[in-house]
């Protein structure tokens, strides 16, 4: 019986899911599908500058998991760059986090309850 799936937990969304090179029409290009929990390795591998022990534990994953998200993921990136593909970012097994609390803060965030439920998919 295979091992139960674990959703990663994700912080930090795309402020774009689309990426595409500079003076390709659309209509010529090839799509990669980067998934949310691939994006959120390379943040916080590549961005945050993070070791892989620490940030499979801020996703929640193992760092094995984690290891292999990150190598998939630059694989990628890679391949979008080095031969012109646009880059989209979408689906994939999560659940988004709220950010850390300071110790300080005495508001709420208003609404919500729960920190949601894990995705699947192309979201």
């Amino acid at each position: 019986m295979p091992r139960p799936f674990k959703c990663r937990r994700v912080l930090g969304m795309p402020k774009s899911n689309y990426l595409k090179p500079r003076g390709i029409p659309l209509s010529d290009l090839r799509e990669i599908d980067l998934t949310i929990d691939e994006f959120e390795a390379i943040r916080l591998a590549d961005l945050e500058g993070l070791y892989q022990e620490d940030a499979a534990k801020k996703m929640n994953i193992s760092r094995q998991t984690f290891g292999n998200i990150i190598a998939e993921a630059r694989k990628k990136v890679a391949d979008a760059i080095v031969n012109g593909k646009a880059l989209k970012i979408r689906g994939g097994a999560y659940v988004r986090s709220l950010p850390p609390v300071p110790p300080n803060f005495r508001g709420g965030f208003g609404g919500g309850r729960g920190r949601g439920r894990c995705r699947r998919g192309n979201f």
